[in-house]
């Protein structure tokens, strides 16, 4: 049973390598909201409402699982066992840019060109976190979100390091940020899926352009997250006054909107 998309415009948009089902919702410029496992979930759409409040426009590609479905263990693993043997993403490899990206560059073009604003923004999660920073290799993505960026799964030294990204991709991000472009990532500090090497190595491409930022998880932290917090924006969110999640999504919320110029 699939609950939470009432409202939502289903769309599947067409693009070079087949059509990208996507829903939509909103005003304003774009952003799009990539899913994390298992897929669009009910947590998914509660961050996007969150978007759409603001005055702007979410398009969810629902780019696996079946939208707005409540997760569970077993769908999860499904999902996930699916992503791995998927072509489409680049979960073992190194140095290398996940083929779906170029799909959402052209969503992300379509989305701009009926949505007008200054570009769009972009907010990742999970297995698809680091596909915010290789979108943002395209001129149209002036706002990309990292939140847990966890590919390519990081089982070695140098997956735990890797971004995602081709070194061509690479050189044009560093150019970019060199000429203005910013980047905001967000993990919990004990969050092995998402490790702090990935984080450094972003901060090395980037320089003073990314700002990261990492949410206490351990023993000691106040709030409990637990050292396996890992969905900083949905699953393990909480929406307490003063919560690091609360604040984490408002500044979230508060950097696309400035970056695409919504008003306060």
């Amino acid at each position: 049973m699939t609950t939470g998309l009432e409202g939502w415009r289903r769309d599947d948009v067409a693009t070079s390598a087949g059509r990208v089902v996507t829903f939509w919702r909103g005003t304003g410029p774009a952003v799009l909201v990539l899913h994390e496992v298992p897929g669009v979930t009910p947590a998914v759409l509660g961050f996007a409402e969150r978007l759409v409040e603001r005055g702007l426009t979410v398009v969810l590609p629902s780019l696996f699982g079946e939208p707005g479905r409540e997760p569970t263990l077993f769908g999860g693993a499904l999902q996930l066992a699916r992503v791995c043997v998927s072509r489409e993403f680049a979960v073992w490899a190194t140095g290398r840019t996940s083929r779906v990206v170029g799909s959402l560059r052209e969503v992300a073009h379509q989305a701009h060109d009926r949505c007008g604003g200054p570009g769009v923004g972009v907010v990742g999660m999970c297995v698809t976190g680091g596909f915010a920073l290789a979108m943002a290799v395209d001129p149209v993505v002036l706002a990309p979100v990292l939140s847990q960026p966890a590919l390519p799964l990081p089982t070695s030294a140098r997956r735990r390091r890797d971004l995602g990204v081709d070194a061509a991709d690479r050189a044009v991000l560093a150019q970019r940020a060199a000429n203005g472009l910013c980047a905001l990532g967000l993990r919990f500090s004990e969050d092995a899926k998402s490790p702090p090497e990935r984080f450094a190595a972003l901060r090395e491409l980037l320089g003073t352009a990314f700002d990261g930022v990492e949410i206490p998880s351990g023993d000691d932290d106040p709030w409990q997250y637990g050292r396996h917090a890992h969905s900083v924006l949905t699953e393990d969110y909480r929406d307490d006054a003063g919560s690091p999640t609360r604040m984490a999504l408002d500044r979230v919320v508060a950097f696309v909107s400035e970056r695409l110029g919504v008003a306060p």
